[in-house]
C-alpha cells in the first residue's frame, strides 16, 4: 500500500468517526427533546372516580358508606374516601410516575404537617361541572351529595397556589414538570337528572353547559400555569348496575350485545364528541400546553365486551358489592348499607357497587390511557 492510499484511508477513517460523532449529537438531541420529562407531581379534579377522601373530610353526610368496610378493603384494607374496594385511576397514574397518593386538599387545610409537594386531589365525590344553583332552580337540588363543585374545586386550587408561587414566571417553573387531571366531571350533572325521571332529549340540552364549564376549566387551569392537561370523557353509563336497574325494560331492542342500554351510552358518546370538539378549540388558543383528552369511553369498553378474557368470571353487569336484584343493585340496599354485601373476591368483577368500578377495572382503564391506546395525544 503506498504512502498516498494510507493517508487517504487514515482521511476516511477520520471523516466516518466525526460523521458518527454529529449523527450521535443529533440523535440525542432529537431524544431528549422528545421524551418528556416525568411528571413529579399531579393535580386532580373531579367527583366521585377521582376522590381520595374529599367528600369524607367535607361533613357533607353523616357516617357515609364510603368511610367504613368494605370500602378500601381490597388494597388499603381501611376505608380512605375513595368510592371502590381499592386503588382508583388517579392512583394509578401517581404509582407510573412514582408519586405519592394524592392527599386530598381538605386534609392539607386540616393538618399543617401536609403540604403537597408532589400534588394535591380537589374531587370530590357527587360533585357536579354545574354550580348547586342550576339544580335547585331546576327543582332537583334536593338529589345532590355536594355542593363542592368543579367551581369550588378550582377555587381551592387558587387558594393553595398562592403558597407554591406568585409570579407568571415562577409559577409556570413551578408547574412546569406537573400534571393536570381535569375530571372525570361532568357525569353526576346527568346521573342526578336521570335518576329523578328526566329524560335523554331534555338531558341533550344540558351537555353545552356541561362541556362549557369543564372547557373553562382548562382555560383557567392554563391560564394559572398548567402545561399538561388529561380531560376525560365519560364512561359507558349504559352498563352500569344502577342504570341497567332504573331503566329495566322488556324491549330486547334497548340493550345492545353486551347487556348495556343504548340509549343511555348513547348520550355518553354525545357528550364525549362534544367534549372532544370544544378541547380542539382550546388547542388552536392554547397551543404551548398538551390538553389530552382521555377515552374513558373506549378504555372501558373492553370491560364490558370481554370480560372473561380480563379475567373478570362475574363479569362487568353486576355489583360486587349490593343488596340483590338482577344486577345486585338495589337502591334501599346499596352497597355498605344495611341489606348489602360485598362478593368475596372483587377481582372477578368489573364493577363495584353498581355506579363506580372496581380496583380491576381501573386498572385496567389507567393501563389503557397510560400505554397511550386510550388519550389523544398520548399521555
Amino acid at each position: 500500500m503506498t504512502k498516498k492510499n494510507i493517508i487517504f484511508r487514515n482521511h476516511c477513517e477520520i471523516m466516518n468517526i466525526v460523521t458518527l460523532f454529529f449523527l450521535f449529537v443529533c440523535v440525542y438531541t432529537t431524544l431528549s427533546f422528545s421524551i418528556p420529562l416525568k411528571y413529579d407531581k399531579i393535580y386532580s379534579f373531579g367527583d366521585s372516580l377521582a376522590d381520595t377522601g374529599n367528600f369524607l373530610h367535607s361533613g357533607a353526610m353523616t357516617n357515609p358508606v364510603i368511610g367504613k368496610l368494605p370500602y378500601g378493603e381490597t388494597f388499603f384494607h381501611h376505608a380512605t374516601g375513595r368510592c371502590s374496594n381499592g386503588r382508583l385511576i388517579v392512583d394509578f397514574i401517581a404509582e407510573k410516575y412514582s408519586v405519592p397518593y394524592l392527599p386530598p386538599y381538605l386534609t392539607i387545610v386540616e393538618s399543617l404537617k401536609l403540604k403537597g409537594e408532589h400534588g394535591v386531589n380537589f374531587a370530590v365525590a357527587g360533585a357536579t361541572a354545574l354550580d348547586s344553583k342550576f339544580f335547585y332552580d331546576q327543582g332537583i337540588g334536593q338529589a345532590l351529595w355536594t355542593n363542592h363543585s368543579l367551581t369550588t374545586q378550582l377555587g381551592w386550587f387558587k387558594q393553595l397556589k398562592s403558597t407554591m408561587c406568585t409570579t407568571k414566571q415562577e409559577c409556570d417553573r413551578y408547574f412546569k414538570r406537573s400534571l393536570f387531571l381535569l375530571g372525570e366531571i361532568g357525569g353526576n350533572d346527568y346521573n342526578y337528572a336521570f335518576f329523578l325521571g328526566v329524560t335523554v332529549n331534555k338531558l341533550k340540552r344540558m351537555v353545552p353547559l356541561v362541556v362549557g364549564l369543564i372547557t373553562a376549566a382548562a382555560r383557567m387551569l392554563i391560564e394559572e400555569g398548567a402545561k399538561e392537561l388529561v380531560v376525560p370523557g365519560n364512561f359507558p353509563i349504559g352498563c352500569l348496575g344502577a342504570y341497567l336497574t332504573l331503566f329495566e325494560t322488556k324491549d330486547k331492542t334497548a340493550y345492545d350485545e353486551n347487556g348495556c342500554l343504548k340509549a343511555h351510552n348513547t348520550f355518553s358518546k354525545y357528550h364525549n364528541a362534544q367534549l372532544k370538539l370544544s378541547l380542539e378549540k382550546l388547542r388552536h388558543k392554547y397551543p404551548q400546553a398538551r390538553i389530552i383528552y382521555a377515552d374513558y369511553y373506549g378504555a372501558a369498553k373492553a370491560l364490558f365486551h370481554i370480560p372473561h378474557h380480563l379475567g373478570l368470571e362475574n363479569g362487568a353487569l353486576n355489583a360486587c358489592c349490593g343488596g340483590g336484584g338482577p344486577y345486585n343493585f338495589n337502591y334501599k340496599a346499596r352497597c355498605g348499607h344495611i341489606g348489602s354485601k360485598a362478593c368475596k373476591d372483587p377481582s372477578t368483577y368489573a364493577n363495584w357497587d353498581g355506579v363506580h368500578l372496581t380496583e380491576t377495572a381501573y386498572r385496567h382503564v389507567a393501563m389503557g390511557l397510560l400505554n397511550g391506546n386510550f388519550t389523544s395525544p398520548p399521555i
